[in-house]
C-alpha cells in the first residue's frame, strides 16, 4: 500500500509532519509548508497555533521554532560533559588574547571554556559562577574576580540587584554568554527572567560578545529575550549539514561564525 503524499494527508497527520520537521530541523516556515502540502497559509498557521497551545513548539513570525530543551540543574549539566563540549570550548577559548579581561557567566559550556583557558595569557576573568571560579583557582596565571549576589542553584550563578550593580562597574574585552537558545529570528533567549536581565547588562559592559552553542540549542526558543542576533560578534557552534546553511544569515549580520564539526574534529572560521 502506497503512503499518501503530503498533499493528501489529514490535518492531524499534517501536524505530525510539522512536529517531525521541527524535531529534525528546529524550525518550519509557514509559506513553505503551505506550498508543499497544497493548503492555505491560514491552515498551517492554525496547525502551528494548536501545536503551540499544546506546548509542542513556539510560534514566531512566519513559522515556528522548537522549544529549547530544559537544561536541568548546572550540576547535572557538568556531569554530562562530553568530548564534543570540550572541543567547542577549546574553539571558543582560542578567541582570547593576551592580557584581556574576560567575563564568563554561569553554564556548563562556559565552565568548559574556563578549563580550556591558558594560564600563560595573563588574563583577568570575571564570573558570577562559583564553579567557574573554582576551576580558575587551578590556573595561578589568571586573576579571578567573583561577582556576588543571590546564588540561583539552577542557573549556578549569582543573580539579582547586587550582581547587576557589580557588573555595571566592569568593562570587559570579551563576554562569553551562556545561551539557552538561539535562532536568527529571535536571537538569544533564556529560561529565567533575572538571568536574561544579567546577560543584557553584561553585553552592555563588554566590547565583544561571544556565544558558544551546541547544535541542540540552535533554532530553538526559550521564554525570555536576551539580545537580538545582530548583537553577537562571534558565534562558536557545533555544526552539521542541517545547521550549516542557516549560518549564512548570521554572517550577513557581520557575525564571525566559527563552525565546529565534532564528527571530524575540525574547526573552521568564517566571517
Amino acid at each position: 500500500m502506497n503512503m499518501p503524499s503530503l498533499k493528501d494527508i489529514l490535518p492531524h497527520e499534517r501536524q505530525s509532519v510539522i512536529l517531525q520537521r521541527l524535531g529534525s530541523q528546529g524550525r518550519v516556515i509557514a509559506t513553505e509548508l503551505a506550498k508543499e502540502m497544497s493548503v492555505s497559509e491560514d491552515s498551517i498557521r492554525r496547525d502551528l497555533r494548536e501545536l503551540a497551545q499544546q506546548g509542542l513548539c513556539r510560534r514566531v513570525y512566519g513559522g515556528a521554532l522548537s522549544i529549547a530543551p530544559d537544561p536541568g540543574a548546572l550540576s547535572e549539566r557538568i556531569e554530562r560533559n562530553t568530548p564534543a563540549l570540550t572541543q567547542l570550548a577549546e574553539a571558543a577559548a582560542a578567541l582570547v588574547k593576551q592580557g584581556q579581561t574576560v567575563f564568563l557567566d554561569a553554564g556548563s559550556t562556559n565552565q568548559a571554556i574556563a578549563l580550556a583557558l591558558s594560564p600563560q595569557l595573563d588574563l583577568t576573568v570575571i564570573t558570577n559562577a562559583p564553579a567557574i571560579g573554582e576551576v580558575l583557582l587551578s590556573k595561578p596565571g589568571i586573576e579571578t574576580i567573583l561577582i556576588g549576589g543571590r546564588l540561583d542553584p539552577k542557573v549556578g550563578g549569582s543573580l539579582g540587584a547586587k550582581a547587576l550593580r557589580e557588573i555595571q562597574a566592569i568593562h570587559a574585552d570579551l563576554y562569553f554568554m551562556g545561551a539557552c537558545a538561539l535562532s536568527i529570528e529571535t536571537g538569544v533567549t533564556a529560561f529565567h527572567y533575572e538571568e536574561a536581565e544579567l546577560k543584557r547588562a553584561l553585553v552592555a559592559s563588554s566590547a565583544t560578545t561571544v556565544v558558544a552553542l551546541s547544535a541542540a540549542k540552535f533554532d530553538t526558543l526559550a521564554p525570555y529575550q536576551v539580545v537580538a542576533s545582530n548583537t553577537i560578534d562571534h558565534l562558536v557552534i557545533e555544526t552539521n549539514n542541517a545547521i550549516e546553511p542557516r549560518l549564512k544569515a548570521f554572517r550577513k549580520l557581520g557575525c564571525s561564525v566559527h563552525s565546529v564539526n565534532v564528527q571530524e574534529t575540525l574547526c573552521t572560521s568564517h566571517t
